[in-house]
């Protein structure tokens, strides 16, 4: 691996999370996130709940929904009614498999 600054490495980390970002906002709005939670383990509001605690780690008051919307670019109520799916009964039994404290 290249030597890396800190602040250079802070810098690519925050890039390739923007990716991320605008990957399943804009690219992949398809990608449901109770699929993402089957599959991977985290989804849009994990990402979202990360940012708000990180923020709250820094002393930033930040609620869920205000982080929602930093993450999503919109009310989640808005995404939600743009983009999300009525999840299938396999899907549901899945993540009540895998996931069984949500």
């Amino acid at each position: 691996m290249p030597d890396i600054d800190a602040q250079t490495q802070i810098e690519l980390e925050a890039a390739a999370f923007r990716t991320l970002q605008d990957h399943l906002m804009n690219k992949r709005p398809d990608a449901q996130n109770i699929d993402m939670m089957n599959l991977a383990g985290f989804c849009r509001n994990c990402l979202s709940r990360w940012y708000q605690e990180a923020a709250n780690a820094r002393g930033i008051d930040m609620t869920k929904d205000e982080a929602r919307e930093a993450f999503y670019g919109m009310p989640f109520s808005d995404w939600k009614a743009k983009h999300q799916t009525e999840a299938s009964a396999d899907a549901q039994a899945a993540f009540k498999e895998t996931h069984p404290d949500h």
